[in-house]
């Protein structure tokens, strides 16, 4: 079928069953639960611009199978052009959130089309399973599914000794069983964020948690990706961030709530032909590398993180404008601060883009370098944007106002003393509950709890990053200067 409108996504989690749990009670409609309708909505109102008619041709491209319209973040980038082309299309997806959500499915569309690409790594394992992973990205783009992935086991405690390289299958997902249909799974997967409002759900390793090569170790060494309606297959969401509350009182928990969950698989059977690794540790291990899918899911997320930095950079003005503080030395230097991570954003991933060579499978591949470097300076720079913010509003972000207060029994009180001399008090009361929503509410919190961890542990990325950068030729330089008279 060709690209789908939003309608069809959410007819879609509507006519798929599936076990989702929130507060102690099942959900059984995904898309008007009070506390999952917000992201649901806002995950069809990027796939209704795929029909845009003034940006239709920047969404979609022509599918090389069936020749339907299919979405652009499948495309297969084999020049910089087509990575720039991509870029264009992630972005109007990423400002539509403003950032705010990171799992839109074009994170996963991008990392399935380079695995799929990479369709002789897998069949190292098992032949079949090139055409597994190739057949499975074919199926998802013609049907234009929304994916979530899971990729974090549980762990007991957080001893060097248990973690990593070191599961138990009395906490972590492994296979029990396999027989003529497929893999038997039990266990749990932590931070399926999207997860029940999603079509499918990949599980594959992670860079951050290798198998070590053990006796047990086969048990934790696969790939594969199932419908989230598959028979024993549960999802027990966190505490919704989207309250219920207007777009007013809480604009953005109200709109970009994508929630997160733990799964548990409760004997799953995953089809053979929906297989892509298995047994192989060493394959499994190296899968993000060999088949470049950091680089490529990090091309989404930088994309999305100048997005991100703009909105607030826009809140921090208007915030400074609102309040007439425009002119202190001390404000100007938080705003220029934002500013600068803003513009080292956008220049870390032109320069991906700008230095992207065509990898071993024939896939035009945005530069790691820059790619990790922004993705590493952003665990950083988001928590600090944050408290730029609270530094800015100070105690405006306190007390504030809601809705209802503005026709309330004390509403001309409110009008009154709480305009400003460039806004009125409903233009500086929505504004603020914009920025307190972004810095101090719930749902404000788990976006720095987000960017602090799901870009991967800081520290390691530094080592990884430390560990593949060439410093000989720099070194020589040095070397030679020494040895100048």
């Amino acid at each position: 079928m060709p690209a789908r409108t939003g309608q069809q996504y959410l007819d879609g989690l509507k006519t798929q069953p599936r076990e989702v749990f929130i507060g102690g009670e099942r959900v059984h409609d995904v898309t008007t639960h009070k506390g999952l309708s917000g992201g649901a909505s806002s995950i069809a109102a990027l796939y209704e611009m795929q029909y845009a008619p003034d940006i239709e041709k920047e969404m979609v491209y022509t599918s090389p199978s069936t020749g339907d319209p299919v979405g652009l973040s499948f495309l297969i980038t084999r020049t910089r052009e087509d990575l720039v082309r991509r870029r264009v299309m992630m972005s109007r997806w990423a400002h539509t959130s403003y950032g705010m959500m990171g799992r839109t499915p074009d994170f996963l569309n991008v990392s399935l089309m380079c695995m799929a690409e990479a369709g002789d790594y897998f069949a190292q394992n098992r032949p079949e399973f090139k055409d597994n992973i190739k057949n499975y990205y074919e199926y998802v783009r013609e049907n234009d599914l929304t994916l979530t992935h899971t990729l974090v086991n549980l762990q007991r405690n957080r001893l060097p000794a248990a973690t990593g390289r070191h599961f138990s299958t009395e906490v972590a997902l492994a296979v029990v069983d396999e027989n003529r249909d497929g893999l038997v799974m039990r266990g749990p997967r932590a931070l399926a964020t999207l997860g029940p409002l999603s079509d499918e759900i990949a599980v594959y390793p992670t860079r951050g948690q290798q198998l070590a090569d053990n006796s047990e170790a086969w048990r934790y060494a696969f790939a594969f990706a199932i419908p989230c309606g598959t028979k024993g297959l549960k999802f027990l969401c966190r505490e919704s961030y989207d309250l219920g509350r207007s777009h007013f009182d809480h604009p953005l928990g109200s709109r970009f709530e994508e929630m997160d969950a733990i799964v548990f698989f409760d004997d799953v059977l995953v089809p053979w032909d929906r297989v892509f690794l298995y047994k192989d540790i060493e394959l499994c291990n190296g899968i993000s590398a060999a088949t470049n899918q950091y680089a490529h899911s990090g091309h989404q997320v930088v994309t999305k993180n100048v997005a991100k930095c703009e909105f607030v950079l826009g809140i921090a003005s208007l915030m400074v404008k609102t309040l007439g503080s425009e002119n202190i030395n001390q404000v100007q230097m938080l705003v220029a601060e934002l500013i600068e991570d803003l513009e080292i954003m956008k220049a870390l991933l032109l320069t991906a883009e700008s230095e992207a060579a065509l990898d071993s499978w024939g896939v035009m591949c945005p530069s790691r370098v820059p790619i990790t470097v922004a993705r590493n300076q952003f665990i950083r720079m988001y928590p600090r944007m944050i408290e730029i913010i609270q530094l800015l509003g100070s105690s405006s972000l306190m007390a504030l106002p809601t809705e209802s207060d503005l026709n309330g029994p004390l509403s001309d009180y409110v009008n009154q003393y709480m305009d400003t001399d460039n806004a009125s008090a409903k233009e500086r009361i929505e504004l603020f509950r914009l920025a307190w929503d972004l810095s101090c509410s719930a749902f404000g919190s788990r976006q720095v709890l987000y960017e602090r961890y799901f870009q991967g542990d800081w520290m390691r990325n530094a080592s990884v990053l430390f560990g593949s950068y060439s410093t000989d030729k720099l070194v020589e330089q040095v070397k030679e200067f020494l040895r100048t008279d």
